[in-house]
């Protein structure tokens, strides 16, 4: 595992100080104004250990007033299931310090909670065991090539048929052309912005897929235009195949009626879930890219976070056009892991009962959908974010799918962040890494001087 100072000295670019692992207050009432802090960070800063390590959490707690004497409530698990440890730990000089150690790679996370007189307020930290150790927690199905196979297969017996629409492209960015897509696919349509250069040549553009988070929204228009003006081809797509430029009463009456609950929508069957589609329009989104005149034929990223960054592993993995992936905190990984003793991936698409005993025959459909299934046929340069601080998508389910990644690989861990792109600086480094990534692919296919 590569640290982040290493990663982006090997693409040639800035790097920006990730800083301490720690977490900073968050209140269970934010209208009321604490006159305290309160932080937790492990007693390492890169938030690495080995098995049986003892790992020291430090407790911080700040304000107006001395805290000494006064008690902290904190609660250690793995990975927020079982074993749970809990207690009080009483402050000197406004610290504390509670220790834990795990005998299995994964995580330890330490919640703690402070009453300033008002409200509780509350922290969180987590520290990696042996991360680069945690397996899928089930094998994939032995018919898992066939089924998708015969899903390609009937993908491609549909013509793209692509419907192109003109719209306006900012005037702040200039030299870029942009378009509403619909292209014809499995079900619903793949739905997206597509912007080009302007006067781009044949076989001149590298190409970049964006994959959209949860939600639903329309797809984002300046994610396709920005890299068009770096010389790019480039689509954007909603994850849900629906218009894109409506007005937002418009997304909000689907998100609250039809799509409310899509991430569980047909889970019962690999046939009927519903990110069947979902990937399916990734792959049709790919066929548009590669059948653009532009397009140079070599060079084809795809990039996305969260569930963008679920759907970006699994069109990877499905199909080997795409030479570069860049993906942040995903979700759709390791579905199962509640079979393993661990938390399982967002969106958590397996029930349990009270026992905690995962229903059958969903459990054995989300197979068909888990990104640790599709990363060891990902041939694409990889570049991987992780926070160690995610509750949306687990960080040991994120490693279980970069774990099992063959290809060449880098990996960004950020003990300190969670979920999200609150981490100084994230979207540039993203950025940066697309675009270095792309160069060195551009220098690598470029025939050697004579």
């Amino acid at each position: 595992m590569k640290s982040l100072s290493r990663l982006l000295a090997l693409a040639a670019i800035t790097l920006l100080p990730c800083g301490t692992a720690r977490a900073t207050t968050t209140a269970s009432n934010p209208k009321i104004v604490s006159d305290y802090t309160l932080s937790v960070y492990p007693d390492r800063e890169a938030a690495i250990y080995k098995r049986g390590d003892q790992v020291e959490f430090q407790i911080l707690a700040l304000g107006k007033e001395t805290t000494d004497d006064r008690e902290v409530s904190w609660k250690i698990s793995k990975d927020g299931v079982p074993p749970v440890k809990e207690g009080k730990a009483k402050l000197k000089f406004g610290k504390a310090v509670v220790t834990a150690s795990l005998d299995e790679p994964g995580f330890l996370t330490c919640d703690v909670s402070f009453n300033d007189g008002k409200q509780d307020i509350k922290a969180s930290a987590s520290a990696a065991i042996d991360p680069t150790e945690i397996k899928p927690s089930m094998p994939e199905p032995k018919d898992f090539d066939v089924f998708w196979n015969a899903k390609k297969s009937e993908l491609a017996a549909i013509p793209l048929n692509p419907k192109m629409t003109p719209v306006e492209t900012p005037a702040d960015r200039p030299g870029a052309e942009t378009f509403d897509v619909q292209i014809d696919c499995l079900g619903k349509p793949v739905s997206g912005y597509y912007s080009r250069p302007i006067g781009a040549k044949p076989g001149s553009c590298p190409a970049i897929l964006y994959v959209d988070g949860a939600g639903v929204r329309s797809s984002d228009k300046l994610a396709a235009i920005r890299p068009a003006t770096k010389g790019l081809i480039a689509l954007a797509i909603n994850a849900h195949g629906i218009p894109n430029g409506k007005p937002p009463e418009f997304y909000t009456a689907l998100d609250t009626g039809e799509l409310k609950n899509y991430r569980k929508d047909g889970r019962e069957s690999r046939d009927t879930c519903y990110f069947l589609g979902m990937y399916l329009r990734v792959i049709r989104a790919i066929d548009f890219l590669t059948s653009q005149p532009e397009w140079d034929g070599k060079i084809l990223v795809l990039n996305g976070g969260s569930q963008g960054g679920g759907q970006a592993l699994a069109g990877a993995g499905l199909d080997p056009r795409v030479s570069i992936l860049v993906v942040m905190i995903p979700g759709m990984c390791d579905h199962t892991g509640m079979v393993a003793g661990r938390i399982a991936g967002w969106p958590k698409l397996v029930p349990v009962d009270p026992s905690g005993k995962p229903d059958p025959g969903i459990l054995e459909a989300s197979r068909y959908f888990d990104c640790v299934n599709f990363a060891p046929r990902i041939k694409a340069r990889t570049r991987y974010w992780i926070g160690f601080n995610d509750i949306i998508t687990p960080p040991s389910s994120q490693f279980a799918a970069y774990n099992a990644i063959k290809a060449p690989k880098d990996l960004i861990t950020a003990p300190e962040y969670g979920h999200g792109g609150e981490a100084p600086g994230f979207w540039t480094t993203v950025a940066d890494l697309i675009y270095g990534s792309v160069a060195e692919q551009q220098k690598e296919s470029k025939p050697a001087a004579r």
